[in-house]
C-alpha cells in the first residue's frame, strides 16, 4: 500500500515522501495517528499544494531543532548519585535519568533520542549525544558527581 507521509518517520522517510508500506501498518498505525494519508490520484494532486506547506513545516521543525540543539550544547548538567570511595556508582545513570532532569528544567526531550552507548557507572564528565531531529544531533555535557 502506498501512503504519503505527513510527519518525519525515522524508519520510513520525510514529510511528503510517497512510500510503500504493509497494509496493516498503514491501516492500524499510520492512518489513525494522521502520520500518513493514502496515496490516491486526488491525494497525489493535492500533494503538490501540500508539499509547499510540508516544506515550510519541515524547515520550521529543522530551525527549531537547531535552536534547541544550540541551547542544549551550551548547557552542562550535573547529576548527583550515590557512589563508593573510588567513584563507582551504586546503580547507574541512564538516558531516563538525563531525560527526567531535562524535563524538570523545561526541555521536552524523549529518552529514546538520548544516545548512550552504555549506562554511566562512574563519576566524572561525559559527553552525551542527543538526536533531536533526523538532521540535527547535539552534544550535551553531563557531569556525574558523588552524593
Amino acid at each position: 500500500m502506498k501512503v504519503i507521509l505527513n510527519e518525519n518517520i525515522e524508519t520510513l522517510g520525510h514529510i511528503g515522501d510517497i512510500v510503500k508500506v504493509a497494509p496493516g501498518y498503514a491501516r492500524n498505525y499510520l492512518l489513525p495517528k494522521k502520520l500518513a494519508i493514502v496515496a490516491t490520484d486526488s491525494n497525489a494532486k493535492a500533494l503538490e499544494h501540500a508539499k509547499r506547506q510540508m516544506a515550510y513545516k519541515k524547515n520550521k521543525a529543522f530551525e527549531s531543532a537547531k535552536n534547541l540543539g544550540a541551547k542544549l550544547e551550551a548547557l552542562s548538567i550535573v547529576l548527583t548519585h550515590k557512589a563508593g570511595e573510588e567513584g563507582k556508582l551504586f546503580g547507574a545513570v541512564t538516558n531516563m535519568d538525563i531525560a527526567t532532569y531535562l524535563k524538570a528544567n523545561g526541555f521536552d526531550i524523549d529518552r529514546k533520542s538520548i544516545i548512550l552507548a552504555d549506562a554511566i557507572k562512574h563519576t566524572g564528565e561525559y559527553s552525551v549525544a542527543l538526536k533531536i531531529h533526523p538532521e540535527v544531533t547535539a552534544t550535551l555535557k553531563v557531569v556525574v558527581a558523588a552524593a
